[in-house]
Formats: C-alpha cells, structure tokens, sequence
C-alpha cells in the first residue's frame, strides 16, 4: 500500500493534484489507516495513470469524470483523438501563416487570387497597380464572400483578351497623367466601347444597399486625379 506522496512519486503527479482528483469525484477516496492516512493499491495507480493521460491530452476534468462514470470510453477516447487531430492540423496551420507573416508573405486571399496577382508584373503591370489590387480584391473578399468569387472571374477573365488586357495597361498607365489630357478622355471612349461590348445593355451590377462598391472605386480614385476624371467620364456616359 501506497501513501499519497508515494502514489504521486510514482504516477507523476503531485499530491496536491490526487487531492483535486478526489474532491471532483475522478479518484475515489481511500480508507485511512488506523494513523489516519490514506492508503492506495496499485488499482488505484492504474486508474490515476489513466486520469493523468486524459488530462494531459487536454480533455476537461468534468468530461473526464463523465467517460469514467458512463459507458462507451471507447468510442469517447476515438472522438477525443479526432478532435486533437482536428486540433494539431489548426495548429499546423496557424504556425505556416506565422510563417508567411514572418516572411512578409502573409495573405488572407485565395490561393488562385494570389497567383494571379503575381503574374500582373509579368503582363506589363505597375508594382502600384498590382499592390491596388491586392488591397481591393482583399476588401472584396472579406466584404461579399458570396459574390466576391463571380466578380474575380469575370475581371480576370479580361486579361485574357489581348484588346481588353491592351485597355486595362492604359488605365493604368493613365495613373501619372494630368487629368485634363486628352488620353484620358480617349481612354475614357475606349472604356465604354468595350464595357458595351463585353456586357451589351446589362452592365454588371453591385450589391445593393453596399458601401463597398463606392468604397473601392473612393480607393481608386483617391489615388490618381487621372483616374478620379476618368471614373467621373465612365458614370456620365455610360448613364
């Protein structure tokens, strides 16, 4: 027979822990000898290994004591190893985006979003235009999940046109350029040709009722008089 502090050696615990144990119902308390202290067997050992192994893969003390009174701790201790298993690939996953936040990597878009980005540059594209459109498509979709995946197909699907791609290099060439330049206004005619073109009487829609549409285009256009005029020539032509 065990003393407590002789359990607690052996187990790998402390006494203080066997005594919490005691008071939430997980080890029986033993009778006491005729000094008055407790003595425990190896039964008990093995039930306080049992208890410590629960408790050291995370498992509640209250759900512990629930397994060990019912039935079915089979199948309990399966779900509680799906469950650490669901917990370590979160964990997984939280530690690479550390890591691509520590290399300066680190994006809440798309994985098919990011490479397209990253092959703007090879297009002809400006580093400012790609960061733009980083920071847009980033609102987009963390705005309207729900139609942010509709928008990025059909304006990425532009650059597959060679007119279109040639359209959307001006636009962003534009950026530098005095507002009042006739460049602009002829991009401007170029715009609507092809949004006719593309889109005939229905031109695309934005979600009612939504701050964010305007808020994007107040981002563009914030950051070039250029293409602040040109935005204003768009909504008065194409209305």
């Amino acid at each position: 027979m065990l003393t407590i502090g002789q359990l607690a050696g052996y187990v790998g615990v402390t006494a203080k822990t066997i005594r919490v144990y005691h008071a939430k119902g997980l080890l029986p308390e033993p009778p006491r000898d005729a000094s008055g202290y407790r003595r425990y067997s190896a039964a008990d050992a093995v039930e306080l290994i049992k208890i410590r192994t629960l408790a050291e893969a995370g498992v509640p003390l209250a759900r512990i004591r629930e397994l060990r009174a019912g039935g079915g701790l089979r199948e309990a201790l399966r779900q509680i190893d799906d469950d650490l298993s669901a917990r370590i690939d979160g964990l997984r996953a939280t530690q690479e985006r550390l890591r691509q936040l520590a290399g300066g990597q680190l994006s809440a878009l798309p994985t098919d979003v990011v490479e397209f980005l990253s092959g703007l540059p090879g297009l002809g594209f400006s580093e400012r235009w790609v960061a733009l459109q980083h920071d847009l498509w980033l609102l987009v979709f963390a705005t309207h999940p729900e139609t942010a995946r509709a928008n990025f197909r059909d304006q990425s699907s532009m650059l597959a046109d060679p007119e279109l791609l040639s359209i959307v290099l001006e636009y962003d060439r534009v950026h530098d350029l005095d507002p009042r330049d006739p460049r602009v206004d002829a991009l401007a005619d170029k715009l609507i040709s092809a949004t006719h073109a593309r889109y005939g009487a229905e031109l695309p829609s934005y979600d009612q009722g939504s701050a964010i549409p305007a808020l994007v285009q107040g981002a563009v256009n914030a950051s070039s008089p250029a293409w602040r005029r040109l935005d204003s020539l768009l909504r008065e032509r194409l209305r």
